[in-house]
């Protein structure tokens, strides 16, 4: 099943990618919405991560290409922020936290123009909405694994972006924080922002976002929450390997989704 954006943000045409000759991605084509808190889901190995790589210009493309609001993304990288896994950073590097969300703002300042008192203050707010303004003075390499994915989202929050590709970022947090920091990317999509999130958690995928992509290799389906998170999806992209599959197909079931038509 898939369902197309009437405005679309994102557009992914009859995209193939391929690691050592062996394809990981399968002709995907479809598109996302503007405004929306898109959820890419699928078991371990179905491509996700490859996908919004891929849309970031970080792998060849075996076919196909990708649309960021109809333009290349060279022409639209401004616009464009990137949360990778928490896992390829290299967290030893030694800067503070308040540096590290600085970095977002480098796209707007241009060549050789130092952070401005307003970009500190972007900053400073940014650190604020994800719990972590008593850190700014700390060493990245000093904090928890769920404190640095704070801080790279704080960084992503201060570039202003129109769309967010975010990968995995929730990796290592709480229950509790991954609740807030969802609300605070519910926000974003409210204010008109694209927000894309790799995600593993299928019950919160089901209680927070819009749009849903099941990917497993192919497209199993994309679209609104309500349409396409159902049971009988779920199990065509797991192949019912996940015992959580029944309680969530109970948890949308019993919960009225509500029907977003901007799409």
């Amino acid at each position: 099943m898939k369902v197309e954006a009437t405005n679309p943000a994102v557009e992914f045409h009859d995209l193939t990618v391929s690691y050592d000759k062996k394809p990981v991605l399968w002709n995907i084509d479809m598109t996302l919405p503007q405004g929306a808190l898109i959820g890419i889901v699928g078991p371990n190995g179905a491509g996700k991560s490859t996908l919004i790589k891929a849309a970031m210009g970080l792998l060849p493309l075996g076919s196909g290409y990708v649309r960021l609001f109809n333009q290349s993304l060279d022409e639209v990288r401004h616009r464009v922020s990137y949360v990778p896994q928490r896992e390829s950073v290299d967290w030893d590097f030694p800067t503070s936290v308040l540096d590290v969300v600085l970095m977002g703002r480098y796209g707007k300042l241009g060549l050789f123009r130092r952070p401005s008192n307003t970009d500190k203050e972007i900053a400073m707010n940014c650190l604020k909405k994800v719990g972590m303004e008593a850190f700014t003075k700390r060493q990245i390499s000093q904090l928890s694994g769920g404190q640095q994915q704070r801080v790279f989202l704080a960084r992503a929050l201060a570039q202003e972006a129109d769309i967010y590709f975010m990968d995995e970022p929730f990796a290592g947090v709480d229950a509790a924080t991954e609740s807030a920091l969802l609300g605070i990317l519910q926000g974003l999509a409210k204010e008109g922002k694209t927000v894309v999130v790799v995600h593993h958690d299928l019950q919160s995928a089901a209680e927070f976002f819009d749009w849903i992509v099941l990917l497993n290799l192919r497209l199993v389906a994309c679209g609104p929450i309500k349409d396409v998170f159902t049971n009988k999806l779920l199990q065509d992209t797991y192949g019912g390997k996940l015992t959580v599959l029944a309680e969530v197909g109970e948890l949308v079931k019993n919960r009225e989704i509500p029907s977003r038509e901007k799409y």
